[in-house]
């Protein structure tokens, strides 16, 4: 696999996942950016703010408000402040937003299955591992800015 291809590889894979959310963003009426914050909220308990979003997700800070606010306004997530440091703002999931996380989780799931059809249990857990893999070396990357040989 060359550079080009495996860049092709991310990109159509983010397409086919976008591709995929496309019927349940219509049906909630979210954009995908709004979406996919409600997912990782739903899906990430331990990450709370838009500050994580920005920082683990590497979407846009102005975005993000942008999208949080559509999401308080919609009813699907809350902002609550912090017991222990009330100038600190925490995001929650309302109960409003549980039939969207549920069929958002069901839908990850089927693309997952579509993704790696075909790819036998062994094969499976080596790209996993693979995978894994690769996301520390990108890390590693981002931390340092070098390349380890």
């Amino acid at each position: 696999m060359n550079f080009s291809e495996f860049l092709e590889f991310s990109d159509n894979t983010r397409k086919a996942y976008e591709k995929m959310c496309e019927p349940l963003c219509r049906k909630f009426q979210l954009p995908q950016t709004a979406f996919d914050i409600l997912m990782f909220l739903a899906n990430n308990p331990q990450y709370r703010t838009a500050s994580d979003i920005v920082q683990i997700r590497k979407i846009k800070a102005n975005l993000v408000s942008f999208h949080v606010e559509k999401l308080v306004k919609e009813g699907l997530l809350e902002r609550r402040s912090l017991p222990e440091d009330r100038r600190k703002i925490i995001l929650a999931c309302t109960p409003k937003a549980q039939p969207v996380a549920k069929q958002g989780r069901e839908m990850q799931q089927a693309f997952i299955r579509a993704v790696t059809a075909g790819i036998h249990e062994e094969d499976l857990q080596m790209l996993c591992e693979m995978i894994n893999r690769i996301g520390s070396n990108t890390a590693e990357i981002i931390k340092t800015g070098r390349i380890q040989e």
